[in-house]
């Protein structure tokens, strides 16, 4: 009788549930993606060393779950559609953005070998094609996070929680456009070289993965959920 009453409610309940689940979906693995990388190296390879950056870790024993990762992302991005039409596209749009990192490695920075199982031949097109993925799947991520997921009904001004949410969209959204541009500056002006020690690019990634899973893990109500109108 319950469940009855919830599809007469809302008889796109079965759809917003699966809204949701995809979101947190997405959420979840970007978080995890750096953690799992670092980990299952230090643990199956013995090898503590950090990585430049995450996409280095393509080439060490955990490559084939950082590529898995990245098409688990891509697969759930380009299923999920969303309420409206836009989000289809855009979600679609880092989908694809999200196999050319996956299948377009990165060059081997900085002739760091450590902790590397694999190695491929440099090559600036396929380098550039990362990059130039990368880039254009978080920028798209931070575009959803900052205007899409702030949406909510035509001439409706945002209630209850859904304004905390929408808090938390922009803040998201702003720390992966400064950490993007930040990582950016450690390559136009070299800075990456004077600190590389301190590899500043992985934790810029780290931080990127971060606010764009939290963004999702919030757009699937994981917290701040609203009784009503849960697919906002």
């Amino acid at each position: 009788m319950k469940i009855a009453e919830l599809i007469k409610e809302d008889p796109r309940r079965d759809m917003i549930i699966s809204f949701r689940t995809i979101r947190k979906s997405v959420g979840w693995l970007g978080i995890a993606l750096p953690i799992v990388v670092y980990s299952g190296t230090s643990v199956f390879s013995n090898c503590t060393t950090l990585k430049p950056s995450i996409s280095d870790y393509y080439y060490t024993i955990t490559g084939s779950v950082l590529v898995g990762v990245l098409c688990a992302v891509s697969l759930f991005l380009f299923t999920y559609k969303g309420p409206a039409p836009i989000d289809g596209i855009l979600s679609g749009l880092a989908g694809f953005f999200a196999l050319g990192i996956a299948f377009f490695p990165c060059n081997v920075s900085g002739g760091h070998y450590d902790c590397n199982i694999i190695s491929r031949i440099a090559d600036d097109l396929r380098n550039n094609i990362h990059y130039v993925s990368a880039g254009g799947f978080f920028a798209v991520l931070a575009l959803m996070s900052i205007w899409l997921f702030r949406k909510t009904h035509p001439g409706k001004k945002p209630v209850g929680k859904k304004r905390t949410r929408n808090h938390i969209y922009v803040l998201c959204g702003i720390i992966m456009i400064i950490a993007m541009l930040l990582i950016l500056s450690l390559k136009v002006f070299h800075l990456g070289e004077k600190y590389y020690p301190l590899r500043p690019t992985f934790w810029l990634e780290l931080i990127v993965l971060w606010a764009f899973g939290i963004s999702w893990l919030v757009k699937g109500e994981l917290i701040l959920h609203d009784k009503r109108s849960p697919h906002l």
